[in-house]
């Protein structure tokens, strides 16, 4: 009988002891709160206070969205997760021909600043962090977030959150960029200057290892292409003449948690000793500045349409994973999400997964629990040196931008998705319910949403704003935009924050830097490197 392995190929021993701690164990481990972080990056963890519990949510219309953050936060939600639908990722207004069919699907609509504030309605936003999902149009919303906050009388210095502006992982995964790499790195940076420049207490990037995961990357390949992402946003900062130190602390992250529960924990341990000692070694900033901070939500392509209740199980597990992994803010994934948008009982059983794991379970009652276990510290070790040695053929290629061109990230990443539903296939993999445990009766219906009716409803209104503006003062932001976009060193953040103020759209403001840059058709050959 073969050597069983883990999801990245780690090869599974039946037992582990003394003999398979690394020799430098002490080093690599520390203490809690202390470089290089594999124990987490405070001395107590969650003793102090639990991780923040930020459901995902964006459906539909404001008010829909608004009406399901109130249920969360009424039941004990500690942040928001903002999901925008792809429309708004793209870049185009809901009255589009290109937005026919997707308005409200995967998110919230979001076409002016005004849609944004139906969103946040009632919400104390200088009580409650905000996390925005938006990656080539992350300047335009962030510049929303921030007129809404203005326009209630709430200061910019009292807003806590995050908004994603991870466009990389865009070429590599998803899809949804917008420009030319180059114009898109360049609005990237232009994000990290002015959070900087005006001391706000928002992350300008979230680095995603998530959506590669979703992709197919195994654990490895997801450390090692998040960090190479990462690398290649700082080295361009740098460019751009911001301090390392400055950003460092500022930068989080987001990772997946998957089914494999120990090499799951062991991920989470391993990317943080990566990351401090990455950071560290090409930039040689402060041992504190190289705290990597995360944020972990369950892993939707693990959830099946088949037997749709065994998906909580699933989710318990990758959370667990998360929690004794020592994330900082956990998102998990509602059971019925495999064939639909969650309903608001499986939205809220979702949240009381983590609130029980937070309060009966004994997980959260001390740092790293985990630490000290043959079987857990050698797979820590061991993905940590697989990710560090992929990290390497990437930077060999010139770093990640460059990889990505090449289209080597993008293929080592189909490579993992193409054997891992071969393994399914084959039945070497088990999925409960879908090639092993089968039930007999039918599989639950997805609940029906008249997204016509939705999409209607938000042209009309769309409509109505454009028509009750001040079109000429819009016309006006627009073109000062257009010339900034034209000036290779001018802010960005600023013009787009002009525009927003005078209710312009955010298909408006994207055609206006689109006018500049044109829109990117695929792959990303030329890319400049990053010096």
């Amino acid at each position: 009988m073969s050597e069983p392995v883990s999801g990245s190929g780690v090869p599974i021993r039946a037992a582990y002891g003394p003999d398979d701690l690394p020799a430098d164990l002490g080093r690599r481990l520390g203490a809690p709160g202390a470089f290089p972080y594999t124990r987490g990056i405070h001395p107590t963890m969650y003793r102090g206070r639990p991780w923040t519990m930020r459901q995902y949510a964006g459906f539909g219309t404001a008010e829909e969205t608004n009406a399901r953050f109130r249920e969360l936060l009424d039941a004990g939600q500690t942040g928001l997760s903002v999901a925008f639908d792809l429309p708004t990722q793209m870049g185009y207004d809901s009255d589009h021909p290109r937005a026919a069919g997707e308005v409200g699907r995967v998110g919230v609509a979001i076409d002016t600043v005004d849609d944004l504030a139906r969103v946040l309605d009632g919400i104390p936003l200088d009580r409650v962090t905000t996390s925005m999902t938006i990656n080539a149009t992350a300047p335009i919303l962030l510049a929303m977030y921030l007129v809404v906050a203005e326009e209630r009388g709430v200061p910019a210095s009292a807003l806590g959150g995050t908004v994603q502006n991870d466009v990389l992982k865009e070429y590599i995964a998803r899809g949804t960029y917008i420009f030319p790499p180059d114009a898109s790195l360049r609005l990237v940076t232009d994000v990290f200057r002015f959070v900087l420049e005006r001391e706000l207490s928002f992350n300008p990037i979230s680095i995603s290892g998530y959506h590669m995961r979703e992709a197919g990357a195994t654990a490895v390949q997801e450390l090692a292409f998040t960090f190479a992402d990462a690398l290649e946003y700082v080295r361009r900062a740098v460019r751009a003449g911001i301090a390392v130190d400055d950003l460092a602390p500022r930068l989080s992250f987001f990772f997946a948690a998957h089914n494999d529960l120990f090499e799951e924990v062991a991920k989470f341990r391993a990317a943080r000793r990566l990351w401090a000692t990455l950071l560290r070694g090409e930039f040689g900033v402060s041992e504190q500045a190289c705290r990597l901070r995360c944020h972990i939500q369950t892993a939707g392509s693990t959830l099946t349409a088949q037997q749709p209740l065994v998906n909580v199980v699933r989710v318990t597990v990758q959370a667990l994973a998360a929690v004794l992994g020592g994330a900082q803010s956990l998102h998990t994934n509602a059971y019925d999400e495999a064939l639909a948008l969650p309903t608001a009982e499986a939205a809220l059983l979702a949240l009381r997964t983590q609130q029980v794991l937070a309060f009966e379970s004994g997980a959260a009652r001390t740092a790293d629990p985990l630490a000290g276990s043959y079987y857990v510290e050698a797979l820590s070790a061991e993905l940590e040196a697989r990710a560090r040695a992929l990290l390497g053929d990437v930077e060999r290629r010139g770093g990640a931008a460059q990889a990505i061109a090449e289209g080597f990230v993008q293929e080592e990443i189909a490579g993992s998705a193409y054997r891992a539903q071969l393994a399914i296939e084959r039945g070497e993999e088990v999925v409960v319910g879908v090639n092993r445990f089968v039930a007999e009766r039918p599989d639950a219906e997805p609940t029906r949403v008249d997204y016509s009716a939705l999409a209607a409803k938000q042209v009309a209104r769309l409509r109505a704003e454009r028509a009750g503006r001040d079109g000429a003062r819009t016309a006006s932001v627009l073109e000062a935009l257009g010339a900034a976009a034209r000036e290779r060193a001018a802010p960005l953040m600023e013009p787009i924050l002009d525009a927003v103020r005078a209710r312009a759209t955010v298909g408006e403001i994207t055609a206006s830097l689109e006018g500049v840059w044109g829109r990117h058709g695929g792959g990303l050959t030329g890319l400049p490197r990053a010096g």
